[in-house]
This record gives structure tokens, C-alpha cells and sequence, in this order.
């Protein structure tokens, strides 16, 4: 069981971020799991969200998704409040990834995280969802 979480910063989701949110958690491939927390989970690899990190497609997120899972340890994506993270969170990170050159709503940005989730799970087991 790949254990992948989301740890959001910035507060709870209204409800049709909540609602898209966990469409795509419901959906996951059978041997993918999201879990939704407050804080990021002890050993995990932590992977920060920040304006300033590297952006990639989605085939290539997923090769590197497929390579920290290898590693056997739980991944942890962490979101910032709307003043974004932390230094010290950021220094911590072992990867900075960058959703969007836009700026993002914090619910927004956790939505097109899951859905990045869900669309390189795809692509790792062969489903049909993402079409290129």
C-alpha cells in the first residue's frame, strides 16, 4: 500500500473544495492510499508546495512519485496558510514542488494537489484517466 498524505496548513475546506477533494480520494487506484492530516506523519519524506519550487508535468511528477515510493516510507505534501510555509518547513522538505506559476487559492491548490495524486496513480497502474 503506497501511504501518500496531504497536510494542509491553511484551515478547512469549504464545501466544494471538500467535495472535489475527496471525489478524487474516493477514486484512487486499489494500492494508493491519501490520507488527510494535520500534521506530517513521523519518518515520512516531506515534500513542501511553494511558488518557488520545481514545476513538472504530470508524467514526470508521477516518475517521481514512483521513485520516493520506491523508498518504502510514507509520503507527506504539505500546503502553506495563505502566507505560505514556514522556512523552516521548507528547509526540512526533501523536495519543493511547484503546482502553478498562478497563485493559488489554498483550497484550490489542495484540490489540484489530490487530483495530481490521483492522475500519477493512474498513470502508474495503467488506468485509462489520463489521455496526454
Amino acid at each position: 500500500m503506497s501511504r501518500l498524505c496531504v497536510v494542509a496548513l491553511g484551515g478547512n475546506l469549504r464545501g466544494w473544495a471538500r467535495e472535489a477533494r475527496d471525489d478524487y480520494l474516493r477514486r484512487m487506484p486499489r494500492g494508493y492510499e491519501i490520507a488527510c492530516a494535520p500534521k506530517v506523519p513521523r519518518g515520512a519524506r516531506v515534500i513542501a508546495l511553494d511558488e518557488r519550487g520545481e514545476a513538472m508535468d504530470s508524467f514526470a511528477f508521477s516518475r517521481k512519485m514512483q521513485f520516493w515510493m520506491g523508498e518504502k516510507t510514507a509520503l507527506a505534501f504539505v500546503i502553506g496558510g495563505p502566507d505560505g510555509l514556514d522556512e523552516k518547513v521548507k528547509a526540512q522538505a526533501s523536495f519543493l514542488l511547484r503546482l502553478s506559476s498562478l497563485t493559488l487559492p489554498h483550497a484550490l491548490a489542495e484540490v489540484v494537489l489530490v487530483e495530481q495524486l490521483y492522475r500519477a496513480a493512474t498513470l502508474l497502474t495503467g488506468h485509462p484517466y489520463h489521455r496526454g
